[in-house]
């Protein structure tokens, strides 16, 4: 089975971001991603019409609150039949373990987000204070996400290997962060190409801009997901 690769959806309405999916072949079901700040314009109703139409959704709401407003919050999303949902493992045991319970029942898969790849270790160490290294404070949190419920989380492809080692095999990593060797790295400090996400053991990637803001997003897709799949 061909692990996915996730289009990030970037675009400043919903009739760009239909205009864009109107390239695709009706058959080519594609896995894509909701950030917030799609969500904030469109709401439920843009992801129910994506469920609709047979995408599958990853919604990257990277929830972070007190447990029981983020179990209250997942039993609502839990009916939303999206596939993957995210929330800040830094938010603690508590509440990555009442996440999930808000989403039993459901098959909405509980991804925890560690370290944002916009973060690097001088941004951890001056910014934050965390005087771990990056590595380190990500594997924590990905461990910590591991024994509260988790079924995965967002990391770096770099950190994948050291993930999987201190989990399972069986626990998810999904990777942003992926540029083609052609594309700019943008706001990414922690990058890799697909087939180095591939050879480090990544279960699926995101990959935003070198799709959408491709002139051929069908094109580009395909390049992308022969190389990860190859």
């Amino acid at each position: 089975m061909n692990k996915p690769v996730i289009v990030a959806l970037d675009f400043a309405d919903d009739f760009e971001c239909i205009n864009f999916l109107n390239q695709f072949p009706k058959e080519e079901k594609l896995f894509l991603k909701i950030g917030l700040e799609m969500f904030c314009q469109f709401g439920y109703p843009f992801v129910r019409s994506l469920r609709e139409r047979g995408y599958n959704i990853f919604l990257d709401l990277k929830l972070h609150d007190i447990p029981n407003t983020v179990r209250r919050t997942c039993e609502m999303i839990a009916k939303w039949d999206v596939q993957m949902l995210t929330v800040h493992a830094s938010g603690g045991a508590e509440m990555i373990s009442a996440a999930k319970e808000g989403l039993k029942g459901s098959s909405t898969e509980l991804l925890a987000v560690t370290q944002l790849t916009s973060l690097g270790q001088d941004e951890l160490a001056n910014e934050l204070q965390v005087p771990l290294k990056s590595q380190d404070y990500v594997t924590h949190l990905a461990k910590l996400a591991f024994d509260n419920g988790a079924d995965g989380v967002i990391s770096s492809a770099l950190e994948v290997p050291m993930i999987k080692e201190i989990t399972s095999d069986e626990f998810l990593c999904v990777t942003p962060g992926i540029r083609p060797k052609s594309a700019q790295v943008g706001d990414q400090k922690r990058v890799a190409t697909p087939s180095r996400a591939r050879e480090l053991g990544s279960d699926a990637i995101v990959v935003g801009r070198p799709i959408t803001q491709a002139k051929d997003g069908h094109e580009a897709y395909t390049n992308i997901f022969k190389e990860w799949n190859k």
